[in-house]
């Protein structure tokens, strides 16, 4: 099932919480929504699931979600750890959820132990802690199996034993053809698990492709060499064209060359090459760089 989103536009009074945002979610892949806080994301979602009024749409397989029979085996959703009915114990509310999408009680059953809450499945979510709470709503969101799971911020109270988990767990549910399009503000985490990135900032949108792709657009991609004359290097460099700065007592940092490249130049210049290394950006090394003029709450730095 493709999702595409086409304009999608909030407003709250006069801010423009969402301006015209679009992209596609592809199946078989993990796509990971990114943006600074206060960029839009979670009216991005809501509007996507219909929870809020506003601009453009959104449709699965081509029709919006409400012009499918049985919406909750279209999407699975899970949008924030502590909406439960707080004297409703954990089982009885996947049953509530299950008698809406013809879900029977195996399927409840099954996906209780899936997410490893068998032992409070007959308590009360009000006394969950945020990780207890976030293992409830992954179970909400694919108790009917559906084509696409959309998260907010899933793994935000998980320890890393949980994070790990759910990242294995979303990877392969993507693995057999579906959607999962989720949200977080943990970059490592999203830098092992998402294929692809939508990225928003002040409600536009920043970016809408392959994670390896944004990254490789960082400034901070570049070729460590460490030589016995680096001022010599340099200028070897700039004559063919090519930027390079400094770096402690023997070593240069090249920009926008590859490691063979840098080789080549240090070794027709007579020069016998130390170290050699291709450093590659962090996601979030690219987040920052690449945001850092669509923040909504700025910072100044520590003095």
């Amino acid at each position: 099932m493709i999702v595409e989103a086409a304009g999608l536009g909030k407003s709250f009074g006069a801010k423009r919480a969402v301006d015209d945002v679009s992209f596609v979610l592809q199946p078989g892949r993990v796509t990971g929504f990114l943006g600074p806080n206060g960029s839009g994301k979670s009216t991005t979602m809501r509007l996507m699931l219909g929870l809020d009024r506003g601009d453009g749409r959104t449709l699965f397989e081509e029709r919006p979600l409400l012009d499918h029979e049985v919406p909750g085996r279209v999407v699975g959703a899970h949008l924030d750890a502590k909406s439960f009915h707080p004297n409703r114990s954990a089982r009885n509310h996947l049953r509530m959820l299950a008698a809406g999408t013809g879900v029977g009680d195996r399927r409840v059953d099954e996906v209780i132990e899936q997410v490893g809450l068998d032992a409070v499945a007959g308590k009360r979510p009000r006394g969950f802690s945020l990780g207890m709470g976030q293992r409830l709503g992954l179970a909400s969101a694919i108790l009917a199996e559906p084509d696409v799971l959309l998260l907010d911020e899933p793994a935000n109270g998980l320890d890393p034993q949980s994070i790990q988990w759910m990242r294995e767990f979303l990877r392969a549910y993507a693995g057999t053809g579906r959607v999962v399009f989720v949200s977080s503000h943990l970059m490592s985490e999203m830098q092992l698990m998402a294929d692809d990135l939508v990225v928003i900032g002040k409600g536009k949108l920043i970016a809408h492709e392959p994670l390896g792709a944004f990254v490789a657009r960082s400034t901070r991609n570049d070729v460590l060499v460490r030589v016995p004359d680096p001022g010599l290097l340099i200028d070897r460099l700039a004559a063919q064209g090519l930027s390079a700065v400094r770096e402690g007592a023997d070593a240069v940092a090249v920009a926008g060359a590859s490691t063979d490249t840098v080789g080549e130049i240090a070794f027709h210049a007579g020069l016998p090459v130390r170290e050699l290394l291709a450093r590659t950006a962090s996601l979030e090394q690219a987040f920052l760089e690449l945001t850092s003029d669509h923040q909504e709450y700025a910072t100044r730095e520590a003095q």
